[in-house]
């Protein structure tokens, strides 16, 4: 469980060295999201966009119970109860959504307890996906009637295949720890008490390493799981070059010659 000091904030945005973290918080409703919270995480995505030390984000909900379980029901009415207010939410969450799949630094989903709707597609657009053995997945659209948008199942597809997302979003039904790490849906499945250690690990490798690699990879990643036509091949060749042109370069082979380890600026 995350030690959170006291707050009446809903989502909040911490950093810790190298390492940003985005933390729903509002684990009496076990985490439910509201507009004021997707509002909220886009300016603080915006905040860690802008902020160089960052090397890593890690996303994770309060309370021990949940990572984040999907939209706030209970404000449906006055949030997304007309067609006006649907498109003013959909415009808020996916801008969030975006701004996390997008963003330019390694992303890590820690998730904790309850993984459900929008909690799932939070993960899903994040890089890395790590969760305890008490952590359950679903995508309860089918037993709302919600509509659910081409991004979200693409991503969704993109990690675990076609069918197997088919199944998720047909039967809205919650799915293991262990059945999602067979599915692939996430990296790993860890006993409750390592979940932070597991993280921490994860997260201090991703900082030592050289962040311009580290970018180039990602952007790669990236352009994978557009068409063809659509993939900017030319700026992954320049990120690519601009590896082996840094002085981080020189660090990495100086360092191994040395046999001791690096320290990488990012340029």
């Amino acid at each position: 469980m995350l030690d959170i000091a006291t707050t009446d904030e809903k989502l909040i945005g911490r950093k810790d060295g190298p390492v940003g973290h985005v933390i729903f918080n509002n684990p009496a409703k076990h985490n439910a999201v509201s507009l004021d919270m997707w509002e909220t995480m886009s300016a603080v995505m915006d905040d860690f966009i802008a902020d160089d030390d960052i090397r890593v984000l890690v996303v994770t909900g309060a309370g021990g119970k949940a990572f984040v379980s999907g939209a706030d029901i209970s404000k449906f009415e006055s949030e997304r109860a007309t067609k006006e207010a649907v498109a003013a939410y959909s415009e808020a969450s996916r801008g969030a959504y975006d701004k996390l799949y997008n963003f330019a630094k390694p992303t890590v989903a820690r998730i904790e307890g309850y993984c459900i709707g929008g909690g799932a597609n939070l993960a899903m657009c994040c890089d890395l996906r790590i969760c305890n053995e008490s952590a359950r997945f679903a995508i309860p659209a089918a037993k709302l009637g919600l509509g659910y948008g081409y991004d979200g199942l693409k991503r969704l597809s993109d990690i675990v295949g076609v069918s197997r997302a088919m199944e998720m979003f047909y039967t809205a039904r919650q799915f293991s720890a262990q059945e999602a790490y067979d599915m692939g849906l996430v990296n790993a499945a860890v006993p409750d008490d390592q979940l932070d250690e597991t993280v921490d690990g994860i997260t201090k490798r991703i900082g030592e390493n050289a962040p311009l690699t580290i970018a180039a990879i990602k952007r790669a990643a990236r352009e994978i799981t557009k068409d063809s036509e659509d993939r900017d091949l030319k700026t992954l060749e320049a990120m690519v070059q601009a590896c082996f042109d840094s002085e981080d370069y020189i660090e990495g082979r100086r360092a191994f010659m040395e046999k001791r380890k690096p320290e990488f600026k990012g340029h």
